[in-house]
């Protein structure tokens, strides 16, 4: 699975939407590019501020970005690192071809070997993990980590401190990261956890004008006062329950019984807990990022949920489909003007920079509703940069760059969001959250490649060819595969298998599969090959992906 470091330091093309892989930063043609573009920057500019140095240092003063060509210059031609650390590449993937010098540390190399801009450590002894945070935490610590980050600054941006991304991380992080001269690109851990919080997001939902479904914040001590409580606030006895934190498809509980009170009472019972009515809907995500100029507002996709085939949580979270009709016009205005004055409460606490939202449909009222809040970067990343609305200006994760980088910049926020309402839906895009439903453990001795699949007429997957990620899609039978897990790994009751993305919709309006989901995941299981073990070290689950 793990390459020598130095097999894996050739710089990748970071390419704009017109750009073709073949534009290297490195390679000559790549070097002319990026000259052209700063001698027509300093062209354009005229002033003294374009050329001059900057005090007490040779680097050139970094003047003001007016537009978004601009702005995509600046990320063609950039020179500080920029690494993305966690369990897999799977959220960030594709942003190395738009931003130069950004690449990949991940625990899973699922490529093997294939990808230029991945650096997967050896592996070496370290504690059970635990977390998404502890799988990080590793890696910032791993020596050959340290020492990859260290040459690539070293070729790139000597004296200049490394900007690292990740998913999850948690207090040690920041001081790992503090200690090692990192800089940790993404709104403090104290602010995150507390704005992670259901009963905080209600909260600020609310005092934001932006509502949650009618629920009330409380405690519960039986089924009886549960009942109670939620009569007194007209949310009747079909009801959800939800814990303050925790993946929701986990800590999120459906009771319209004593059976079903029973099931998840020790979960609830002295806890804080978000008691909502039970209603019929259409849950759709969408991806914003909080700037300094105001809120832009990605495209809204229909999630997947708790299909058997996928994930064995109830209400667990295993895809999402991008296309036109997710939401109606009047439906989509009502959302993103919620989502923006969310976005306007978060910057009130200081938050900057990427987010996730649900938005829940009530199909009986048409009321549309706030749903989860993820204050991070989150398992719908990868399909917001494929959209038209990302080649139209560029991806979201781009502008919470820009709000961590050293750069002043300037942006119309309301004409970025218009045109993302009017583009960024215009594509058609899937994706399958893979995980294993049975319990049986199991060592896996073959596993599907990385790459490009296409599925038959007669229903049968075959491999066509290796690539990068899920930029080369042209048609509806066609699905990349990232794996996760591969040979020598477990299989256990909710263990990783991968991401498979398409460009056709996986799920139908009725809440069911598409024939063709349901090849594709019958195609990606045929691949496996696995043998029952009775006796081995207890399996982990690292949490390669969460939303």
């Amino acid at each position: 699975m793990n390459q020598p470091p130095d097999t894996l330091e050739t710089t990748h093309t970071a390419t704009d939407a017109a750009t073709d892989a073949s534009g290297d930063g490195d390679s000559p043609t790549g070097a002319r590019a990026e000259s052209t573009l700063r001698a027509a920057e300093a062209a354009q500019d005229g002033s003294a501020e374009a050329t001059a140095e900057a005090a007490g240092s040779g680097a050139p003063a970094r003047r003001k970005l007016r537009n978004i060509s601009e702005i995509r210059a600046f990320f063609r031609t950039n020179e500080t690192p920029v690494f993305f650390i966690g369990a897999t590449s799977f959220n960030l993937l594709g942003i190395d071809r738009w931003v130069r010098n950004f690449s990949y540390i991940p625990f899973y190399d699922s490529w093997g070997g294939y990808h230029p801009r991945v650096f997967s450590p050896p592996l070496i002894a370290h504690a059970d993990f635990e977390s998404g945070e502890d799988i990080n935490n590793y890696l910032l610590e791993h020596p050959s980590v340290q020492q990859h980050i260290a040459r690539q600054m070293e070729r790139h941006a000597p004296g200049e401190r490394p900007k690292v991304v990740m998913v999850f991380f948690d207090e040690r992080t920041e001081a790992i990261c503090e200690r090692l001269g990192y800089d940790l690109i993404l709104p403090s851990f104290e602010l995150r956890n507390h704005l992670d919080s259901k009963i905080t997001t209600t909260r600020l939902g609310n005092e934001a004008g932006a509502p949650s479904v009618p629920n009330v914040l409380t405690t519960v001590e039986d089924y009886d006062d549960l009942l109670a409580q939620a009569q007194a606030a007209g949310l009747g006895d079909d009801l959800v329950l939800q814990s303050a934190y925790g993946d929701s498809g986990k800590t999120t509980f459906f009771v319209a019984s004593r059976d079903d009170w029973n099931k998840c009472s020790t979960d609830i019972v002295g806890e804080q807990v978000k008691v909502m009515k039970r209603i019929r809907n259409r849950a759709t995500a969408v991806e914003a990022v909080n700037t300094r100029h105001g809120t832009i507002v990605g495209p809204f996709m229909t999630d997947l949920t708790g299909y058997p085939e996928l994930t064995p949580y109830r209400g667990g979270w295993c895809g999402n489909d991008v296309y036109p009709q997710a939401l109606r016009p009047d439906q989509r205005a009502r959302a993103i003007e919620h989502v923006s004055r969310l976005g306007d409460r978060l910057r009130e606490e200081g938050y900057r920079g990427f987010f996730e939202v649900d938005v829940l449909v009530d199909l009986d009222s048409d009321e549309v509703y706030l749903g989860e809040l993820n204050p991070r970067i989150s398992g719908v990343s990868s399909l917001t940069t494929v959209t038209a609305g990302a080649y139209a200006d560029m991806p979201l994760f781009l502008f919470h760059l820009l709000e961590y980088l050293d750069v002043d910049y300037d942006i119309e926020v309301e004409e970025i969001n218009e045109r993302w309402r009017e583009l960024a839906a215009t594509d058609v895009f899937s994706q399958l959250i893979m995980k294993t439903s049975k319990s049986e453990l199991r060592l896996i001795t073959e596993a599907p490649e990385t790459g490009i699949y296409r599925l038959g007429d007669d229903g049968t997957l075959t491999f066509e060819r290796k690539t990068l990620d899920w930029t080369y899609l042209n048609e509806p039978e066609e699905a990349f595969f990232l794996r996760v897990y591969g040979p020598g790994e477990y299989l256990f009751k909710g263990a990783d298998l991968g991401i498979l993305v398409t460009r056709s919709r996986m799920q139908t309006e009725e809440g069911e599969l598409t024939d063709a989901a349901r090849a594709f995941i019958q195609g990606i299981h045929n691949r496996y090959r696995a043998t029952p073990v009775e006796t081995s070290p207890a399996p982990m689950n690292y949490l390669a992906y969460l939303k």
